[in-house]
């Protein structure tokens, strides 16, 4: 939870530029003090998180099906590094799948978040997210608190 008005660092990796804009937007107007940095695919997410001067975001927002590398796959290579260990991922997908929600679940995502088709939503959505006490959130993570949906 942002208790003062520090910077949030913010990431999101999606391959669909409208994503991307609409995302941008509705964190924009959320009027969050917050560094947002974007990446087209999993690939070049992968390749600046490698780099030893970044400074790690304190939430990514992740879409699952990126060509270069996946979602899932950009979530593997995460959670195996222990430099990522406190790391909070939410995954931002499209689908709604049973089978991609366990998936990442099993993966050790903290959230899954099914793509708001509307501008409103998204903003409901980020804005909930975004202010999560994650510590406290993922003490208690189960299936159940996993699928956030508005």
């Amino acid at each position: 939870m942002i208790k003062d008005q520090s910077t949030i660092n913010i990431m999101l990796a999606d391959d669909d530029e409208d994503d991307r804009n609409f995302f941008n937007d509705a964190i924009k107007e959320l009027k969050i003090n917050n560094n947002l940095t974007v990446f087209k695919n999993g690939r070049e997410l992968m390749d600046y998180l490698e780099r030893p001067d970044i400074v790690l975001p304190h939430i990514l927002f992740l879409d699952l099906n990126m060509p270069s590398k996946s979602g899932n796959e950009c979530l593997t290579e995460i959670r195996q590094n222990p430099k990522f260990k406190d790391m909070s991922i939410a995954i931002y997908s499209t689908s709604s799948s049973d089978k991609d929600i366990e998936e990442t679940f099993v993966g050790g995502a903290n959230i899954y978040i099914k793509k708001p088709n509307d501008f409103a939503n998204l903003k409901k959505v980020l804005r909930e997210v975004v202010n999560i006490n994650w510590q406290f959130h993922t003490s208690g993570l189960n299936k159940d608190t996993f699928f956030f949906s508005i």
